[in-house]
């Protein structure tokens, strides 16, 4: 574990620990954030989570009739997670508390990392974990931001980040998330009434910074805006993918030959995922 995934891991954790109990999530943010997955080929699975922050993926997750649901943090956030899933049912839920870049926690039906390997020292090897806890014959699906759509927050958000994060995490939240996210909610919720009015509400997202994300956030209240704000500041290292790494690690020889997917998520992050070889050792994947 590096020492910066371990204060990544701290600041998150004053995120997740200060927002509303509660999945952050709405069941159609889950469902839309896990296609190709279907809802009902969950059932009866191992399912791991890499990275579950306070359980607001897993809480839908566990929905879906998942034969056992297991998920790993390096942050201390376990006990409000567990408040988090009291709506589960008793045992199907194995919480951990670690490095998942260096976890071995066995191999499941499927695992899924969405919005960690972009904040990790070394993403590669979170990836590696990623297939390594992925069964032979299993499917891995995750999310990162994307380096295309997003010059804009490269180029604004990013000199903010690299100040903020090294501020006390409520001085971020409210002294600066707070005020700075107002002009973007209120841009959202323009280009929503907008959208509203056009035939090709799409030109929108052709033609506007970051058109096609502020129209998906612009469904949320404001409270998740300023929630998403917070994460954007408050950690201390983010990684913007470019398609040709996502493309490079679909690569691996470990990965199904044309099991693969890739998925342009709202103008500026990646989806993507596949299935582990079922001809391979359940050990340490190869690159």
């Amino acid at each position: 574990m590096t020492g910066t995934d371990r204060r990544t891991a701290e600041a998150f954790a004053s995120s997740w620990n200060t927002v509303r109990e509660g999945s952050v999530y709405s069941r159609e943010q889950f469902l839309e954030w896990m296609a190709p997955i279907s809802p009902d080929s969950v059932a009866g699975l191992s399912v791991l989570e890499l990275g579950f922050g306070n359980g607001s993926l897993l809480a839908h997750m566990g929905t879906l009739g998942p034969g056992s649901l297991t998920g790993i943090e390096l942050g201390d956030t376990v006990e409000a997670t567990r408040r988090n899933l009291a709506h589960l049912p008793a045992g199907l839920v194995d919480l951990r508390r670690g490095d998942l870049v260096t976890a071995d926690l066995g191999a499941f039906d499927l695992v899924y990392c969405i919005g960690v390997l972009h904040h990790l020292a070394d993403p590669d090897a979170g990836f590696r974990s990623l297939l390594r806890h992925t069964r032979p014959g299993g499917r891995f699906h995750a999310w990162v931001y994307a380096r295309e759509g997003n010059a804009l927050v490269r180029l604004v958000v990013e000199p903010i980040r690299r100040v903020a994060s090294r501020l006390p995490w409520w001085l971020t939240k409210y002294g600066l998330a707070l005020p700075l996210v107002v002009p973007f909610f209120l841009y959202a919720r323009l280009l929503r009434a907008l959208a509203r009015r056009l035939v090709r509400p799409e030109a929108l997202e052709r033609v506007l910074p970051l058109g096609a994300y502020a129209l998906w956030i612009a469904e949320r209240p404001f409270w998740f805006f300023h929630h998403v704000a917070f994460d954007q500041l408050v950690t201390p290292r983010t990684t913007y993918f470019d398609r040709r790494t996502v493309e490079r690690w679909l690569a691996s020889a470990d990965v199904e030959p044309g099991s693969a997917y890739v998925v342009f998520r709202n103008g500026n992050s990646w989806k993507f995922g596949g299935r582990r070889r079922a001809d391979v050792s359940p050990e340490a994947p190869r690159s």
